[in-house]
């Protein structure tokens, strides 16, 4: 995990390595404006026709949390794809100084205009996915002996490829572990008494699918390769889901079929529906420390805001699995508190502040998004966190004298419950999920639109 002071010596690091490592002139070399570490280079250095020019990407380590799988392990995955022909941006080397590893840039489009950038023909997305789907297909049908000797991580036993991911992930969770979460309990306890059975299928996965560049129909290269290794390859088929609702992939159960075509496999609905399930944990298990105790690097609210919507992913999901009719919640009316004033005049000079440096930028950006959730903490926060003791009182049969004492009485109930009251819990959680939600920012803000994923 990368530090503030690793960040602060970061550019002559990544410029030290690029003269010598890479044996080139550097040109320009910018941060990009995001949440995670990454560097764009332009170097120049000697090549058979003279003077090449190279657009490079310098990959870091995250801030806020470990990586699931050392970043090594990312740059290992995605050398060797595209050593097996799968389209992935060349890897060029390792920065152990930082640390970092070196990518080429690869041209073309990211999402489809759904996110910004340039709009895609309803044609070039529907051809890009077809083609994404291919690459799928082909990826799964490659041997796993080239990824095993180059130390990419795979179960111990053939049928538990489907669990691994989950398990590490869990192990993460477990390692920071230092306040109550009645929620991930609740849910991997779930899991661990319904567990899946992958068949003993396994494949190279990239498993947080859906992501990649896209030119004229094409797919130009695979991306985002930190949580690849050797699994089910339903677990692709069943991440991207989430994805889907800000990208737009099109219709899963024809995306589902289109595989079997080219794949020439049958997919496994009920396993997709288990990997689905799990895979939208995956947020509140990494970043559960780090919404408690956030590093000086953290983006807070993109981290929030990621576990707000996830969250609300699972109880739908689990509710789907169990027939079960979700509740709805009240808002409560906002209050006029002494803080309201100030929390007002920080929002509005937050959004009146401008700077054309893009970095400066997205930190005031994610500083104007903190502002607000502070301020509808105040506004609405004491009426939501009544009304999560009103329902633990209903469960419990007594009323917890504090939210975090709440929280530990439910964790504890949830872990003695066994499973007894699954579907009273998955409606309290999600009664509490969407409290969770409304805290994000103003009742008509970006930040609180929940978007629902295609059913199965």
């Amino acid at each position: 995990m990368m530090s503030m002071e690793s960040l602060a010596g970061a550019d002559d690091a990544i410029l030290r390595w690029l003269e010598t490592g890479f044996g080139g002139s550097v040109v320009e070399l910018k941060r990009q404006a995001r949440w995670r570490p990454v560097w764009f280079a332009t170097v120049e250095r000697d090549g058979v026709d003279g003077q090449q020019r190279h657009d490079l990407v310098i990959r870091g380590d995250r801030t806020d949390m470990p990586l699931i799988y050392p970043l090594e392990h990312e740059m290992a995955f995605q050398r060797v794809l595209g050593e097996h022909g799968i389209p992935v941006a060349k890897v060029h080397g390792w920065i152990d100084e930082l640390p970092a590893y070196v990518m080429e840039r690869v041209a073309g489009e990211e999402h489809f205009g759904d996110l910004g950038g340039p709009a895609a023909s309803d044609e070039d997305r529907a051809a890009a996915v077809d083609d994404y789907l291919a690459v799928l297909a082909r990826m799964h049908a490659l041997a796993i002996e080239p990824f095993v000797a180059a130390g990419i991580r795979r179960a111990d036993d053939p049928t538990r490829a489907g669990l691994i991911g989950l398990e590490r992930y869990e192990e993460h969770y477990r390692s920071l572990k230092d306040h109550s979460d009645p929620l991930l309990e609740f849910f991997l306890g779930w899991l661990k008494r319904n567990p899946v059975d992958s068949k003993g299928r396994e494949a190279p996965i990239v498993w947080d699918s859906g992501q990649f560049h896209h030119a004229e129909g094409r797919i130009v290269a695979v991306l985002d390769l930190e949580l690849g290794h050797i699994g089910d390859p339903m677990m692709d088929l069943a991440a991207w889901r989430m994805r889907d609702t800000i990208v737009g992939y099109g219709d899963m159960a024809k995306l589902y079929s289109r595989y079997e075509e080219l794949s020439g496999q049958p997919i496994d609905i009920d396993a997709i529906r288990w990997h689905h399930l799990a895979f939208t944990l995956s947020n509140q298990l990494a970043f559960s420390n780090a919404l408690k105790n956030p590093p000086a690097a953290s983006d807070l609210m993109t981290n929030l805001q990621w576990c707000g919507e996830t969250n609300l992913f699972a109880t739908e999901a689990l509710a789907d699995e169990l027939g079960i009719d979700l509740p709805t919640v009240e808002m409560p009316e906002p209050r006029e508190s002494g803080a309201a004033p100030a929390h007002g005049h920080m929002v509005r000079a937050l959004r009146n502040v401008s700077t054309d440096d893009r970095f400066v930028q997205h930190e005031l950006r994610t500083l104007f998004r903190l502002s607000r959730h502070l301020q509808r903490r105040d506004e609405i926060g004491d009426g939501l966190a009544q009304a999560d003791l009103d329902d633990l009182e209903e469960l419990l049969g007594t009323r917890p004298e504090s939210w975090d004492e709440g929280e530990a009485k439910l964790e504890q109930y949830v872990l003695d419950d066994n499973g007894a009251h699954d579907h009273e819990l998955v409606r309290l959680f999600h009664k509490r999920n969407l409290r969770a939600h409304m805290l994000l920012g103003p009742a008509d803000s970006s930040m609180t639109n929940h978007r629902t994923i295609q059913r199965f």
